[in-house]
């Protein structure tokens, strides 16, 4: 299905599913995304910063309004909490999940296992270590991480994106991995046997991107990840839930509602829950007129998660962040704008005001069936 065919569809879906382009005007302005994700059993959050919530009242409020779970942006990524070996800076992480607390919100761990973000001193000594040796340099993030969290992070991604199909492996796992390379596929089995010894009661994720689209590069990053989690269940390794990043990128590739639901159906075969953990929906590539393009996401937005939710095992939904002031994609050189405006991709702007994009997080909501039961 070419884009423009699919913007159609989901446009018309729009018009049979109305949505208030003002619900400030519609007199229910002070709910939060959060009260509507709340009425299904579901969550809605996003990934914050320490220092947005220190420095940028308007947004720390908006946070509060909206959401009643928060992930850490980055700080927990090993690079920014272990700069030297064994010498740990938490500070950031811990002002979140402060902030979390005092607000009545959950809270998410990102990430324990990655491949990217890590501290420039570890590939180094993982290198130069023997096979226990190596373990231990992987597990031993998870020793400090968790046990300082447990009872205040219920969730964490354990290991964050495994396959990589371009990277020419044939069963599609990221080979270019320190761990990978270090310890083969073992790595994941470890790394989740280790987490669930370390906090029994964390609901563990294995999270990806590129899940989504109608495209051959989604394709094969969605059969990678099913024949992967065939491996893991048939090992018993302990994962809990699949993260699904939910990055759409709608004027790159196509996205296919009946293609999504198959691909959730088959995930529910391994009896897992499932979150959408990094929402965004990139703009670059849409119409010059913000108005228009901010119509066109939204209905990609609004037809994405209304399969998503959907879903019975569908559990939560957080942005990559809040506001358009923030969104990373305005940085990152495949979808910034090259006149400097803003990325429009996420539900509040860049001046905390909503957009139609929350107008259709909260209509997916609002529709969704209750946790555990799909419309059918």
């Amino acid at each position: 299905m070419r884009r423009r065919e699919f913007l159609a569809g989901a446009l018309a879906l729009g018009a049979c599913s109305p949505v208030p382009s003002s619900r400030a005007e519609a007199g229910i302005s002070s709910e939060g995304l959060a009260a509507h994700a709340r009425r299904s059993g579901r969550a809605f959050g996003a990934a914050i910063k320490s220092r947005q919530l220190r420095e940028d009242p308007d947004f720390t409020a908006a946070i509060a309004r909206e959401c009643d779970m928060v992930v850490q942006e980055y700080e927990l990524k090993r690079g920014t909490t272990e700069p030297r070996p064994g010498k740990y800076d938490f500070s950031g992480a811990d002002q979140i999940i402060a902030f979390a607390q005092k607000h009545g919100m959950r809270a998410r761990g990102h990430a324990l296992v990655w491949y990217a973000a890590q501290p420039k001193w570890l590939e180094p000594a993982l290198q130069q270590a023997d096979r226990a040796g190596r373990e231990k340099l992987m597990t031993s993030y998870i020793d400090v991480a968790m046990p300082r969290y447990a009872g205040r992070i219920g969730e964490w991604d354990v290991v964050n994106e495994a396959v990589e199909p371009n990277d020419g492996r044939a069963d599609g796992m990221r080979a270019k991995s320190m761990w990978m390379q270090a310890m083969g596929e073992d790595y994941i089995d470890i790394a989740f046997h280790h987490a669930r010894a370390t906090d029994p009661k964390a609901t563990l994720f294995l999270t990806d991107f590129g899940l989504e689209h109608d495209s051959p590069r989604c394709e094969r990053r969605r059969t990678a990840m099913l024949k992967l989690l065939d491996r893991l269940m048939a090992r018993k390794v302990p994962v809990d839930a699949v993260g699904i990043q939910g990055h759409l990128k709608p004027y790159k590739e196509a996205f296919n509602q009946a293609l999504f639901a198959r691909f959730l159906e088959d995930l529910n075969g391994y009896g897992l829950a499932l979150s959408v953990t990094e929402f965004d929906v990139a703009d670059k590539g849409g119409p010059p007129s913000p108005d228009k393009r901010d119509s066109e996401i939204a209905a990609v937005a609004k037809a994405f998660l209304d399969v998503a939710l959907d879903n019975p095992a569908m559990r939560s939904v957080l942005c990559w962040g809040l506001s358009d002031r923030y969104s990373w994609l305005s940085n990152y050189p495949d979808y910034k704008w090259p006149d400097g405006q803003l990325s429009r991709v996420l539900p509040l702007d860049g001046d905390m005001r909503r957009k139609p994009l929350w107008d259709a997080i909260a209509a997916a909501f609002d529709a969704a069936p209750p946790m555990g039961r799909s419309r059918a």
